[in-house]
């Protein structure tokens, strides 16, 4: 005997449209686009309803996937699906480079090598990329890596 549902979901013809609209457009991600599927594999008003593991099947995900997205759903409704919340402790929002700098740093790497000088490389980086007052450390030979 299979559980019962916790969450229906039953769209409104106006939620069907912006959700295919949503998965129609070139620039929505992957992400998106499977959470928009799953909400309308569940949708009860337009159609067959699958169950959490063959949509799971379908659209190329893990169970948790289909799960979370229809518990989002519940709780705050399509926008809340079709919105990726970034971590303020994501790696976005710890970037030691802005655009300038890292614009920069790319335009140095990819430049031939200088001509022989007294300076050592670590002193000519220093002179071009500006540390940040806010973090007491330098940029690292890895943290360059992770801008390049």
């Amino acid at each position: 005997m299979a559980r019962p549902k916790i969450y229906t979901i039953s769209l409104t013809d106006d939620e069907l449209m912006k959700l295919k609209a949503i998965i129609r457009r070139k620039n929505t991600s992957k992400t998106i686009k499977c959470r928009c599927q799953i909400l309308i594999d569940f949708d009860e008003a337009h159609g067959n309803v699958l169950t959490h593991q063959q949509s799971a099947k379908s659209n190329g995900v893990f169970m948790a996937t289909v799960t979370n997205t229809v518990k989002h759903y519940a709780d705050g409704g399509v926008d809340f699906v079709t919105s990726i919340k970034r971590s303020v402790n994501s790696d976005n929002a710890r970037r030691k480079l802005d655009g300038r700098a890292e614009a920069r740093l790319i335009e140095i790497a990819c430049s031939p090598a200088p001509a022989a000088s007294l300076r050592s490389p670590s002193h000519l980086e220093a002179d071009i990329i500006p540390v940040s007052m806010s973090t007491a450390r330098p940029l690292t030979g890895q943290r360059k890596s992770d801008t390049l």
